[in-house]
């Protein structure tokens, strides 16, 4: 395998940072891009010292000029409390900054990944989720930020490879977790682990009935690393995550009992347009990529819980 120069954008953040760290133990030189909006810096600063590892603190909404062999795209806040707390720039990060990334890719014919979401079915008739299927998605609701501004970042890669030839990936990203999450980023995974070890309420929303498919961090960076690896030709969209589904009781169950915790499980009014129900079909993963999660949720919760645990000490 050849040494590349590989741009990740989102660098700094939960999964952004897991890329950065696989890709240069598979012996990549590894481009940061992050304006730190949710990233940290100390999810990469065991990094800062390495010899092919380089920080750039950017805002990708914003042109930017670099040579590089390919992209990952991965910047945009992910969680609702997040995307939401600035909707007009989360459209504005979808949107100009998949436009600066794929003028990257075109000038120097390079192959750019993007870091799509589930978002883009909205809260589905169908399930579990294909790629083929279209979605249903309020465009003006208060998630539509993300969820449209993804769907718009799609139209934009698949043009881009129409009509100016750019060689795009495009994955569709489910429920993520593992070490690194934000404790305040309102995703459930760590609301439930940070709530039931300070044995605070745990906070259901609805009747605790909706589902969710959590696929760890470690898993999904091996999907990406494989989907940017095919051929030209294979542009996706595909669905990366794991198809095991748990509805909100079941998993507030599985986190007190796994930290031994004295929560309560509290109920409170459910989001405009949550989603009722997650799955993934990935079929197509594993037909193309050859790809299937490993790491079951008790284990990835185990490393999730004992990172929490290190770092609210």
């Amino acid at each position: 395998m050849s040494k590349k120069a590989i741009l990740v954008t989102g660098g700094g953040g939960f999964i952004g940072s897991h890329l950065c760290d696989r890709l240069l133990k598979d012996g990549h030189d590894v481009i940061c891009v992050d304006n730190f909006y949710t990233g940290s810096k100390d999810n990469i600063r065991h990094l800062l010292a390495h010899p092919d590892f380089e920080l750039i603190r950017h805002d990708i909404t914003m042109p930017l000029f670099l040579e590089v062999d390919a992209i990952y795209n991965l910047a945009c806040p992910a969680s609702p409390v997040h995307y939401q707390n600035n909707p007009i720039h989360t459209t504005k990060t979808c949107v100009m900054g998949a436009i600066n990334m794929l003028g990257i890719a075109q000038r120097l014919k390079i192959p750019i990944l993007q870091s799509s979401t589930s978002e883009v079915y909205g809260n589905p008739l169908e399930h579990p989720q294909k790629e083929a299927y279209w979605g249903n998605v309020n465009c003006i609701g208060l998630r539509s930020c993300y969820d449209e501004g993804k769907r718009c970042a799609e139209t934009l890669f698949f043009d881009y490879n129409r009509q100016c030839g750019v060689q795009i990936k495009v994955v569709r990203i489910f429920n993520t977790y593992g070490p690194r999450m934000l404790p305040n980023d309102g995703r459930v995974v760590s609301n439930f682990i940070v709530q039931a070890l300070k044995n605070e309420d745990i906070s259901i929303y609805g009747d605790g009935s909706q589902t969710r498919s959590f696929c760890y961090v470690a898993d999904l960076v091996e999907g990406l690393v494989r989907m940017m690896d095919t051929p030209a030709e294979v542009t996706g969209p595909i669905n990366l995550g794991n198809p095991g589904e748990f509805t909100m009781l079941e998993l507030a169950d599985l986190v007190i009992e796994m930290t031994g915790s004295k929560s309560r499980k509290v109920f409170r009014p459910l989001p405009q347009d949550d989603p009722t129900k997650r799955k993934p079909d990935i079929t197509r993963a594993g037909e193309v990529l050859g790809w299937k999660p490993t790491i079951q949720l008790r284990e990835g919760l185990q490393k999730t819980i004992d990172y929490f645990i290190t770092r609210m000490k």
